[in-house]
């Protein structure tokens, strides 16, 4: 069996020594070197020719952004970043998710063991996924520009009474995915309710990117908000949300309880919420991601009447999530990310 091999670069010996501990637990993870700097590491990966980094953010002489930067553009590579869960180290990750980073794992916390336990199997999945990402065949995403709205004072009083709506979900590479579609939405849309994937320090700065590049309006919403035409709403990463009908308006519920599919928030809670609240008057998406998380959901809405989209394999990061849903039989439509905002758009000009 040929073993994934792992560089990992951090220029903290200790956490260089417990990645590769829990790495070399296993069986198809070959941890084939540590660099301490991104200098080392670029002389390590010409040596070593890995198949997937894992790189730190903050390191001395030369960030991780800048390493990343240059090595998606001279020698594209997996790579797996290894952030602090802050609001600087989300703004840091998010941008080197921008720059072509599959995905991120938190710093390691050795608190207790369960969690160090849980830390192992996340880190050694992403790393799987990793290894069967082709970067080589996309060129490095590039930070969008922010769109020119139009100015408050110019747009109508909120729209609260509707039946139109659209739900979103989705995890591994949904950050520029989600901004791909949302790009493509205008300022008069049905809203949106968005459920990706993200640790809770992460919500307040990836919806500041997501409200820079569309028309519409994105925010974190508050237990019990009435959703609003022309808004986008996106999960807050430490509750589970979801949407209940109340006489001509929808209002957002937010649920602090238990994980489910692993995940809080989880895109299930939403669907299944959205099935009950809006049945046929919904149109439901599901992105790429890692897992089936929604794809359960995604068929409660279809069963009501919902127009449902997944993201072809092809342009996902990874085929898990919108594969799931695809193997339930409830994928009306199967497109490659650029196309999904138009069919969107296609599909509410049909519902009531």
């Amino acid at each position: 069996m040929k073993k994934i091999r792992v560089l990992i670069i951090d220029d903290s010996l200790l956490i260089r020594k417990v990645l590769t501990s829990i790495l070399s637990t296993a069986r198809d993870i070959e941890v084939v070197g540590t660099a301490e700097t991104p200098l080392v590491a670029r002389d390590m990966i010409k040596q070593l020719d890995p198949d997937v980094l894992t790189l730190d953010i903050e390191m001395p002489r030369m960030n991780g952004i800048t390493f990343l930067r240059n090595l998606m553009r001279l020698r594209p590579t997996p790579v797996i970043m290894i952030s602090m869960l802050t609001e600087c180290g989300a703004e840091a990750t998010l941008d080197a998710l921008a720059l072509g980073a599959v995905d991120f794992v938190a710093k390691p916390r050795m608190d207790t063991e369960n969690t160090l336990n849980d830390y192992a199997k996340e880190i050694i999945s992403k790393v799987r996924i990793a290894a069967k990402t082709n970067v080589k065949e996309s060129e490095p995403r590039q930070k969008a520009t922010p769109v020119l709205k139009t100015p408050l004072a110019n747009r109508k009083a909120p729209i609260t009474e509707f039946k139109k709506i659209i739900t979103l979900g989705s995890s591994t590479g949904g950050t520029e995915a989600i901004k791909v579609v949302m790009k493509g939405m205008p300022a008069d849309s049905p809203p949106i309710l968005i459920t990706q994937h993200l640790p809770a320090a992460f919500s307040e700065s990836f919806v500041k990117h997501i409200d820079l590049i569309t028309q519409m309006t994105a925010s974190i919403p508050i237990h019990g908000q009435v959703v609003e035409w022309g808004n986008i709403y996106l999960a807050p990463g430490d509750k589970h949300m979801g949407v209940v009908r109340r006489g001509n308006n929808y209002v957002i519920e937010l649920h602090d309880t238990e994980p489910v599919n692993h995940h809080k928030p989880a895109v299930d809670v939403l669907f299944h919420s959205a099935a009950q609240a809006a049945g046929e008057n919904a149109v439901c998406v599901l992105l790429t991601g890692m897992g089936a998380d929604g794809a359960a959901g995604m068929q409660a809405m279809h069963a009501q009447g919902a127009k449902t989209i997944v993201q072809d394999e092809a342009s996902s990061v990874v085929w898990g999530m919108p594969g799931a849903a695809f193997k339930l039989g409830c994928a009306d439509h199967v497109l490659p990310l650029e196309d999904i905002s138009a069919k969107i758009l296609t599909l509410v000009k049909g519902l009531r």
